[in-house]
């Protein structure tokens, strides 16, 4: 919905307001003719006046409010998808890079990235040391060793795992089967 909410909301105001006006224009015509008592006139500018407006304005308010929300909101996912896109297409990009491009801070990128991961869109891994992000097949990522390091990985949470050697923390999408294996000593150094 979006701005057509925020569209719908003016309208809803504008048309409130409009109401309100002509019914106490055609009020106040009857007073000064004589043919309207005050307290008809009263009446009638509550009912149809007064009423009127609450109705639509408070409708209108509402609108209002809930298309910027949602606006807020097709933003943030514009962003996810700039995100993704950036990483996917480039296979591996900096996460400084990533926090230029999109003007995000450090923590939005890792709960944008996290959000992805939970909504399946996303797997491959970051390497927090060389602040970089990679994008893999979620096959690739699926195996039990570290596509860093080599080492044993750690399930740490929904759709992340993390490698307790090099600190890489890996993201799983939910459609890729998961695997699960005995813990393994680390790999020798090379």
């Amino acid at each position: 919905m979006g701005s057509g909410g925020k569209t719908v909301g003016y309208i809803a105001m504008g048309a409130g307001v409009v109401i309100c006006l002509a019914v106490f224009a055609f009020l106040g015509s009857g007073m000064a003719s004589g043919s309207l008592t005050a307290s008809g006139a009263i009446l009638g500018g509550i009912l149809f006046g007064v009423l009127p407006l609450l109705l639509l304005g408070g409708f209108g308010v509402f609108m209002l409010v809930k298309g910027r929300s949602e606006e807020a909101e097709m933003a943030n996912v514009k962003q996810q998808e700039r995100l993704l896109g950036m990483i996917q297409a480039r296979g591996q990009v900096q996460l400084a890079q990533v926090m230029i491009e999109l003007k995000m801070t450090r923590e939005e990128v890792r709960n944008n990235i996290y959000e992805l991961v939970n909504l399946g869109l996303f797997s491959g891994y970051i390497d927090w040391g060389k602040q970089m992000f990679y994008s893999q097949d979620a096959g690739k990522v699926e195996s039990n060793t570290c596509p860093n390091c080599g080492g044993v990985r750690e399930l740490v949470g929904k759709g992340v795992v993390q490698c307790p050697y090099c600190g890489v923390d890996l993201f799983i999408s939910k459609d890729a089967p998961q695997t699960t294996a005995a813990p393994v000593s680390p790999p020798s150094p090379s």
